[in-house]
């Protein structure tokens, strides 16, 4: 049996859609206040059996943190994909950030050592990268210099926990994937982008970075984990884009006017402090 956690966050969802497919027994963590109906109807949404798939999954109410709930959600487990975490870029996060993806990460590696797990996947993000000039190409072998921000950090410790599990004995695989989009969760993550465009934003932030689908990212995440393939990262990007190229190719998508305004650092300062 296959253990997913995060099973109601936009990878765990479409995951287990994926596996459910593939007529895999899965079994899937969410927390007391995960909103399972959202993926009940991404189910229902992306199949034309999606009721019936749904209906397979064993759910587990389980935190990362929560050693009983997490155990009991390892019972009769040969697989793991562990793809939840807490997102945030806040640097008044950290604490909670290093709470959820560091020592729950650690959890998991140790549970897949006492419950002997053939191999686990972990989720990443390219955010476990070192920030560079935006020129340099970054690639699995990049040396890590840093983080730009918190939860980068927080990934990065999170991958240190997984190789320590790779050192004492579990085949691990890492994927590293860009701004996952998706279908289905329109009012987290990366659909906050879609929301924002369909508004007709007139400005566009500076910059950019790798965009990937959700549908490649479980295809790559299943490919890997059926292989031989153990102490290994990869990082998923299908393209890389800037923010005002991406908020153009959206505003064509809804027909609106394209932002025509860079926001200057002063405005991104603003920005953050006032917390938006």
């Amino acid at each position: 049996m296959i253990l997913v956690t995060g099973g109601t966050g936009l990878v765990g969802a479409h995951l287990l859609l994926k596996l459910t497919q593939e007529e895999e027994q899965v079994r899937a963590t969410f927390r007391p206040n995960s909103n399972l109906e959202r993926v009940r109807n991404l189910f229902s949404s992306q199949h034309p059996e999606g009721t019936r798939l749904y209906a397979k999954i064993q759910w587990r109410e389980a935190d990362l943190n929560n050693l009983p709930q997490l155990e009991e959600a390892f019972e009769g487990i040969t697989k793991v994909y562990h793809s939840a975490a807490l997102i945030s870029f806040d640097p008044r996060d950290f604490r909670e950030l290093k709470r959820i993806n560091v020592k729950g990460t650690a959890n998991v590696v140790n549970l897949c050592l006492e419950f002997d797990i053939k191999k686990l996947c972990y989720v990443s993000s390219i955010a476990a990268f070192s920030h560079n000039d935006g020129k340099t190409p970054i690639d699995e072998e990049s040396e890590w210099i840093g983080a730009a921000n918190v939860y980068g950090l927080s990934k990065y410790l999170a991958e240190m926990e997984v190789w320590r599990g790779a050192q004492e004995g579990v085949p691990v695989v890492i994927v590293n994937p860009g701004v996952i989009v998706g279908p289905g969760f329109w009012d987290q993550g990366s659909g906050a982008i879609f929301r924002a465009a369909a508004k007709g934003p007139k400005y566009f932030l500076p910059g950019g970075t790798g965009f990937v689908t959700v549908n490649d990212t479980v295809e790559i995440m299943t490919r890997l984990m059926r292989s031989d393939i153990k102490s290994e990262r990869y990082i998923l990007v299908g393209r890389n884009l800037s923010y005002e190229s991406l908020l153009q190719l959206l505003a064509d998508g809804f027909q609106l006017k394209k932002p025509g305004k860079k926001l200057k650092n002063w405005q991104l300062n603003l920005l953050w402090r006032l917390d938006w």
